[in-house]
């Protein structure tokens, strides 16, 4: 769950939903050439393990706020990673593989036992995967995760800033990428712009939410439009 908060309550967008927008930008992306069909998937379907966690609202018994993806106990967080990660290698393994690696990337430098043995286990899926590709899609594997860490970004960009405001520390001073630092402007609450050459065209965006009260009850639900222009 991505949690933003407000005077009145909590703002909720779930993971699978934001991982749609991910896609979304994969989808328009053309800035050194348009990606290939598994790195759209995987920018689309990243997230996808969090629908069952996602469908009931939880709260931090410390904090009084809904848990969000970064909190979130981490146990059921890791189950919920495995699982996301075997349906999106099903669906294809060079995304699986670039998820697994996504994920994996979380965890860099943990001495904690429980992530250590994720680790384990997603580097024995990314070598069994491995073994089934071309010489040609191991060679841009690390390009690939590149990409759906910026698809990642870009989403994470729109779905944790207030619409019209950029306020959210991971991204004051843009999303670096390869050579570029790339800082979305927002023309108004409406709007998100970028420069030319990033995008092929302008689309939107529609973002389902849900607003919870301080006491943890959904009040109510709905969607909001982000026009994404190419400036």
């Amino acid at each position: 769950m991505i949690v933003r908060e407000s005077e009145d309550g909590f703002l909720l967008i779930r993971q699978h939903d934001h991982g749609k927008i991910s896609g979304q930008f994969a989808d328009h992306w053309i800035a050194g050439g348009r990606p290939d069909v598994s790195l759209r998937k995987a920018a689309w379907w990243h997230d996808v393990g969090w629908e069952e966690l996602d469908h009931e609202v939880r709260t931090h018994p410390e904090t009084g706020h809904p848990y969000s993806f970064i909190d979130y106990p981490l146990t059921e967080k890791l189950v919920t990673y495995r699982h996301g990660l075997d349906r999106v290698q099903k669906l294809d393994e060079v995304a699986g593989c670039l998820c697994s690696m996504h994920y994996a990337s979380f965890f860099t430098g943990t001495s904690v036992p429980e992530e250590l043995q994720f680790l384990k286990d997603e580097d024995q899926r990314q070598k069994g995967l491995k073994e089934k590709m071309t010489e040609e899609e191991v060679t841009h594997l690390a390009e690939g995760l590149d990409f759906l860490r910026l698809c990642d970004d870009l989403s994470l960009f729109v779905c944790l800033n207030p619409p019209g405001i950029n306020n959210h520390p991971w991204f004051e001073k843009g999303i670096p990428y390869h050579e570029w630092t790339i800082l979305p402007h927002w023309k108004n609450k409406a709007e998100l712009q970028f420069v030319q050459g990033l995008l092929d065209e302008d689309f939107t965006l529609t973002i389902p939410y849900r607003i919870v009260n301080r006491e943890g009850v959904v009040t109510s639900n709905g969607t909001y439009d982000i026009k994404v222009s190419v400036g």
